[in-house]
């Protein structure tokens, strides 16, 4: 991903979610990625 395509992204973000909310939706988009990444490390039972 280019650096314009990010800025885009969030540009759209802010539109859609506006300031206040996206704080929330980030932390909760790093807590998913870090279960998914933890869940993919663990050994299949």
């Amino acid at each position: 991903m280019s650096t314009i395509e990010i800025v885009l992204i969030v540009v759209v973000a802010l539109l859609l979610f506006g300031g206040k909310k996206l704080p929330e939706l980030m932390r909760g988009l790093g807590q998913s990625v870090k279960e998914f990444k933890k869940a993919k490390d663990e050994p299949a039972k």
